[in-house]
């Protein structure tokens, strides 16, 4: 095994960066020993007599003058004790780093500026010292270098191509994300396969205007800097496979992320019914599928995002990646939108977690590798800047409890405006700060007893919904889960409903629902309701209201 010996230096007694440090070598396969605080050079020469290290870790966070003498003092007594063959590095602050630097005593200089990705590659003895470091061509590849740390995910598109490309440019030089998903705007998402039916007054409205193959070229060059980010793109609100094919050719779309029953005439961000719109959504999971890339099925927060009872929106976490594993899907990406609607509890937000995550736990195997994915709910954030800020900062912290292998970070400016790059790497960095403290011996909130609670009570709900769904289905049907018509029935019955979509053509919109201790629940004025009463009740009381 890989060893580390580490200790600060002279009279420094500030240790925190080198156990944290020894931490994350700890998790990157390393074997630790750290001396304690100011060893003396005999005491060094002796644990590495006795020990053997690959590299001597060695700290000092005082005066610089200080430091400079106290790296020939070891010098030397290594030099009179014939010790040879460790490396020793070195974490200082930037001052101090600066005359370790200047000895040429080291074989790496920490200074605290570095992206933890750069610390992780040198202790996997990779690229971490070189001008563009090598974290991976692909998703998988990047979870499993970035390791023990999540990847992070923003979004990105602003209302002119060449604003895009240079924030590209920027982003990609920062090194502070993994992933920019790229935002055309409405125009390209809906007709960019028939630009003739673009209203060019909408262009750049919602995301970059994205109006031919070489547009999406440029904007993948501008990422080949700094640490290389991966790209991928919204789906497209119709043509979806074309979309795909396109995004796979230009970007190498690092993963497909595709609605089940939305980005139709349910949501009006196009005009597909919801058979059309299930049956090209599918269609597209398959097409991932066949080819090994990735699939994210946005599902369960644009539920949610219309006020929807908690219950539907863990049935619809299931019915997300039932069908994704139907399609053929072997690598899925479960993002779990916190914090949605507002006014969720940290809580109750982990409860409905938990359920959504236990119950799709249940279709993992050898063919079906579940990642997850945490993000910050949009709608949750403050206008207000600095209070933003520290919602996304607490938003991560919960999120950390689900032990996500991607972050989907959301900057704190998006209620106000759409980000900038600097906003960007400002949320991205704060997102960071929350890792340094809170990726190792954090507590455990899970096991919270009123978190098991909200949990298990979930947990029976949505199977309760996914029964009555089942039962729309004939002997002629042999899935009912995943056939197009019955889970349009389901919609269009009511089973699956939002307060939100009233007066859609597709669904009720009668369900009422508002939020009571923390939790998005069924109310008929202040009573609540439970799945098992609502779904009892006659499929035409549940469609009155109908629009």
């Amino acid at each position: 095994m890989k060893k580390i010996v580490a200790t600060t230096l002279g009279n420094c007694v500030h240790v925190a960066g080198v156990y944290n440090f020894l931490r994350l070598a700890e998790a990157c396969g390393y074997q630790t020993s750290f001396l304690g605080i100011g060893a003396k050079p005999k005491e060094i020469i002796g644990a590495l007599r006795e020990v053997e290290p690959k590299y001597l870790a060695l700290s000092y966070r005082l005066t610089p003058e200080v430091a400079a003498k106290l790296f020939a003092e070891l010098k030397n007594a290594l030099i009179e004790s014939g010790i040879k063959g460790q490396k020793i590095i070195f974490g200082g602050t930037p001052s101090v780093a600066k005359v370790a630097e200047k000895s040429g005593f080291f074989y790496r200089v920490f200074s605290g500026e570095e992206a933890e990705s750069r610390i992780i590659a040198f202790l996997k003895g990779e690229q971490g010292d070189s001008e563009s470091i090598n974290l991976g061509n692909n998703l998988l590849e990047r979870i499993r270098k970035k390791h023990p740390y999540p990847v992070l995910r923003h979004h990105f598109g602003l209302p002119t191509l060449e604003e895009t490309i240079s924030g590209v440019r920027r982003l990609a030089e920062a090194e502070v994300l993994d992933i920019i998903s790229l935002g055309p705007d409405q125009n390209a998402q809906e007709s960019f396969f028939r630009p003739e039916e673009m209203d060019r007054s909408q262009d750049g409205a919602g995301g970059v205007p994205i109006r031919s193959e070489e547009d999406l070229i440029k904007i993948y060059e501008a990422t080949r800097r700094g640490n290389q980010p991966l790209l991928r793109c919204y789906s497209g609100t119709r043509d979806l496979i074309n979309w795909a094919e396109l995004a796979v050719r230009t970007i190498k779309n690092a993963w497909g992320a595709i609605p089940l029953f939305w980005y139709s005439r349910l949501d009006g961000r196009s005009d597909r019914t919801l058979v059309e719109a299930i049956t090209e959504n599918q269609a597209t999971m398959v097409w991932y599928g066949a080819r090994g890339i990735p699939v994210e099925v946005n599902e369960a927060h644009h539920w949610s995002l219309r006020g929807a009872p908690d219950s539907i929106a863990v049935a619809a976490f299931y019915l997300a990646a039932y069908n994704a594993k139907k399609a053929g899907v072997r690598d899925y990406i479960a993002q779990i939108m916190l914090n949605n609607p507002p006014g969720t509890s940290s809580v109750m937000d982990l409860g409905k977690a938990l359920a959504g995550l236990e119950m799709i736990a249940r279709l993992e195997d050898s063919e079906f590798k579940i990642y997850r994915q945490i993000r910050a709910g949009l709608a949750s954030l403050s206008v207000n800047q600095a209070v933003a800020k520290g919602q996304l900062a607490a938003s991560t912290v919960l999120g950390l409890a689900l032990k996500p292998e991607i972050i989907h970070v959301v900057a704190y400016c998006e209620a106000d405006h759409i980000a900038n790059p600097e906003e960007i790497i400002e949320s991205c960095e704060i997102v960071q700060g929350v890792l340094k403290n809170c990726i190792f011996d954090a507590p455990d909130p899970t096991t919270d007893p009123r978190v098991m609670a909200r949990k298990n009570e979930l947990l029976a709900e949505a199977e309760i919904i996914l029964e009555a769904i089942r039962k729309l289905g004939t002997v002629a049907i042999d899935d009912p889960l995943s056939e197009p018509k019955v889970l349009a029935t389901a919609v269009n019955l009511g089973i699956l409903d939002a307060p939100q979509l009233k007066g859609n053509p597709e669904a009720p919109g009668r369900i009422q629902t508002g939020m009571l201790e923390g939790a998005c629940r069924i109310l008929e004025g202040k009573r609540v309701i439970r799945e098992q009463e609502r779904l009892a009740r006659p499929k035409a009381e549940r469609r009155e209201g109908n629009g």
